[in-house]
């Protein structure tokens, strides 16, 4: 008994330790986080020097369903690194007052820039591809979009597919999902 007491203890402890912390915006900061000036080109330029797929998580204070995330799934190891390895994360306020400025130019406060974009959940998140047309929006660019929260499985096996660019083929994120999904013996 006191051996199982151990191991959770062991296993809350390394949870939390792994948990982002929350920021004085009210919002987590994970480690993998960028500090940007939110220019959506330069953020992308900078994902692509880097090797990696520009993410924008929009998030709000006090979001249940973004501590959901931030303290059960992106805190998952294999989560975690598969994000540190491949993803430039930029994290946008839903009700914040810095300023964003589109691929198209648009500069505007985070707030507005998510009436925008039409976000309307949070945490919502948003890939884009490796180029982005300079007259194209966020929302008009984003090769894939996903507004919630999800559990580990739906968020490992979307990060892979826009990774992997699934988007570009003719197997939909669902069937891909199912098909993964599958092979994980889930």
């Amino acid at each position: 008994m006191k051996r199982l007491f151990l191991t959770l203890c062991a296993i809350f402890l390394s949870t939390n330790v792994l948990a982002a912390e929350i920021g004085d915006d009210g919002l987590h900061k994970a480690l993998w986080m960028r500090d940007t000036f939110k220019d959506l080109s330069e953020d992308l330029e900078e994902a692509n020097a880097e090797g990696k797929r520009l993410m924008v998580i929009v998030e709000q204070r006090g979001c249940i369903y973004c501590k959901q995330m931030h303290e059960q799934v992106f805190v998952i190891p294999e989560i975690s690194r598969y994000i540190e390895d491949n993803y430039f994360v930029v994290q946008i306020n839903m009700f914040g007052d810095v300023e964003v400025t589109d691929f198209d130019g648009t500069t505007l406060p985070e707030k507005d820039m998510v009436k925008r974009w039409g976000a309307l959940f949070t945490p919502n998140i948003f890939f884009f591809p490796a180029e982005v047309a300079e007259d194209q929006t966020a929302t008009q660019a984003a090769v894939a979009n996903m507004p919630g929260a999800f559990g580990r499985w739906t968020t490992l096996n979307m990060l892979t597919w826009v990774v992997e660019e699934g988007y570009k083929s003719d197997e939909p994120f669902q069937k891909y999902h199912a098909r993964k999904f599958e092979s994980q013996g889930k």
